[in-house]
């Protein structure tokens, strides 16, 4: 090889090495910089869960469980949501809830159960002892009565709670950007402090916090059931955009918008435990709704649910939960993926609209 050729060569082969050293350098710097930001987040999200953490009493019916406590990666549990009407405006220590929705998870299947409990459901309420709307046990005993009640109505236990009222829930959508959902009707709504600012569009939308909201709360024309399935319908477009690749960036933005807008009694490992049931895709949310009938007998309004259908419901419940073997006559067409929920009931007949 000539001279000339060999420096030429060489020359060549140091650029290469240059280019190749650059690269790694710039992929290491990346790493490094996806990993800080992953344990950043880790660290605050930790933190959010310390500060929002919030023992109950244990219930009665919680001793279905038995004295050894429940573990999500490897058992199956339920978690009640509660969304409460109190904002920065209301200052309530113990607001009405607005929203109570109870998820079963079944470990084995990687299934999840979603129902939706209608706020005027007419229900015993132990702390007082006596019947009254499901939506003011919160108001009269706090979460520990909300538990209570719900045990009471299901018969299963509630291994879990998140609690969260409407500031959080508004800045959570806002933080990711917003939800796509289906408005049913054109509608001026109330807004979180009870103001006529909310024009609700009817068709298929991408909706900030605040119209979310509304969304979520409004009943006005159509009914309590309708307005229980809109529930599933928002919190399942809520996780579809979290699970969405778009919306790893904003995950710090979610978790300082629940900051101080949330209560849990789960620890941190116990809520990370709930991400095995993502492995391999999302899994299968079968949402359900309890059939009743409106009652003004008692002269206010009242949700009276249907015994046979509520009883249905509760063998459901308990064998997702493996209380009991599963003898379920419900089929397998009530159920949904996290991309949008079906118009039917609890004993997988559809609604007539």
């Amino acid at each position: 090889m000539k001279r000339k050729e060999f420096k030429k060569m060489k020359k060549a082969t140091s650029k290469t090495r240059i280019a190749v050293k650059i690269g790694l350098l710039v992929s290491l710097t990346a790493l490094l910089v996806v990993a800080s930001y992953a344990l950043s987040l880790r660290q605050k999200a930790e933190q959010a869960v310390e500060n929002a953490f919030e023992a109950v009493p244990t219930t009665s019916k919680s001793d279905l469980r038995g004295s050894g406590k429940v573990e999500p990666a490897k058992d199956n549990v339920s978690i009640l949501l509660i969304g409460v009407d109190e904002t920065d405006v209301r200052h309530e220590a113990r607001g009405r809830s607005d929203a109570l929705l109870v998820a079963t998870f079944n470990v084995e299947e990687k299934s999840v159960k979603l129902l939706s409990i209608p706020r005027d459901s007419y229900v015993y309420i132990p702390k007082v002892k006596y019947k009254d709307r499901i939506n003011h046990a919160h108001a009269f005993g706090g979460t520990h009565a909300a538990i209570e009640t719900v045990e009471e109505l299901l018969d299963i236990p509630i291994d879990y709670y998140v609690k969260m009222n409407f500031n959080a829930f508004i800045e959570v959508v806002d933080a990711l950007g917003g939800i796509e959902v289906e408005v049913p009707y054109n509608r001026l709504e109330k807004d979180e402090n009870d103001k006529n600012t909310i024009q609700l569009v009817k068709g298929v939308h991408t909706l900030d916090g605040r119209h979310a909201l509304a969304l979520a709360r409004t009943r006005k024309l159509d009914s309590d059931l309708e307005r229980g399935k809109r529930q599933q319908m928002i919190l399942q477009a809520i996780i579809k955009e979290m699970a969405s690749v778009k919306s790893i960036g904003k995950y710090g933005d979610v978790i300082e918008a629940v900051g101080d807008n949330m209560k849990t009694d789960m620890t941190f490992n116990e809520m990370t435990s709930f991400w095995e049931y993502a492995k391999g895709g999302m899994p299968k949310i079968d949402t359900i709704n309890l059939k009743g009938t409106d009652d003004y007998s008692r002269g206010p309004y009242y949700y009276q649910l249907d015994q046979a259908d509520l009883e249905n419901v509760r063998q459901l419940l308990q064998a997702h939960l493996g209380l009991i073997p599963d003898s379920s006559n419900l089929t397998d067409g009530s159920s949904s993926d996290v991309f949008g929920a079906t118009d039917e009931t609890a004993d997988g007949s559809e609604d007539i609209k």
